[in-house]
């Protein structure tokens, strides 16, 4: 009787049988979950990272975990001490003026553009978004507003026809993030935002780029007279010695 040829392993295409692909999956998947949490601060500046309880929850090794902290710690979102551990940054306070600044220059220069380009059915799209921030601040619900603001900049960048400036801008501005979350909290502060947006809303609507571009920068220049008193209300969340890279 002929002897049986060995049964072969179904491969996926494109798997590596080190399982490799698996875990890069994982790594992604976490460090955009862990990313979330620093820039909403529900993990708090100066908290512990502890990578076997990642792991635990995620039902992972401390492999894809540790290359998605890799990744934060690039990002200055985490520090890493060899002899104490793995601990969440404080926001750099030397190198927000800076990042806003750079935000500010490239939003008003998208932000023109789109005035120039929008079309009918690209302004009521940024109508409906900013109707939704309009609900998130009656509803006091942060996180949706948050999300709004996000989508309403980068729905402008995306009309403006150069989306890849709003992707260097989420590079740039990825402090600025977790500065912003302290200052919702403020009262009357959603509803001044949303008033900046329907500024910059009314000139796009009047296909008028030099006052669309000025309310922009107007709505983020705002934000650099909000740092003293934000740092000042909250000085546990704020490195003071750290200097721009």
């Amino acid at each position: 009787m002929p002897a049986r040829s060995p049964k072969r392993l179904r491969n996926p295409a494109g798997q590596r049988r080190t399982g490799r692909p698996r875990t890069a999956t994982a790594a992604a998947r976490i460090y955009a979950e862990l990313r979330a949490e620093l820039v909403s601060l529900k993990r708090k500046p100066g908290d512990p990272i502890i990578e076997a309880e990642i792991a635990r929850a995620y039902g992972v090794s401390r492999t894809p975990v540790r290359e998605a902290i890799l990744r934060l710690s690039d990002e200055g979102l985490v520090e890493i001490f060899p002899q104490s551990g793995i601990f969440v940054s404080r926001i750099p306070l030397a190198a927000l003026p800076e990042a806003i600044i750079v935000r500010r220059s490239l939003e008003e220069t998208t932000t023109r553009m789109a005035t120039e380009r929008a079309s009918a059915s690209q302004i009521l799209s940024l109508h409906a978004i900013l109707q939704r921030q309009r609900e998130a601040e009656m509803a006091a619900d942060r996180e949706a507003f948050h999300q709004a603001d996000e989508a309403f900049h980068a729905g402008i960048a995306e009309i403006a026809g150069h989306p890849g400036i709003w992707k260097l801008i989420l590079q740039v501005k990825i402090h600025v993030d977790r500065f912003r979350w302290l200052t919702l909290p403020q009262r009357g502060r959603m509803a001044e935002v949303i008033a900046e947006h329907e500024a910059v809303m009314a000139a796009i609507e009047a296909r008028d780029p030099a006052s669309a571009g000025a309310a922009m920068a107007r709505h983020l220049e705002r934000l650099l007279a909000d740092i003293s008193a934000t740092q000042h209300d909250n000085p546990e969340f704020f490195d003071e010695q750290s200097q721009p890279a």
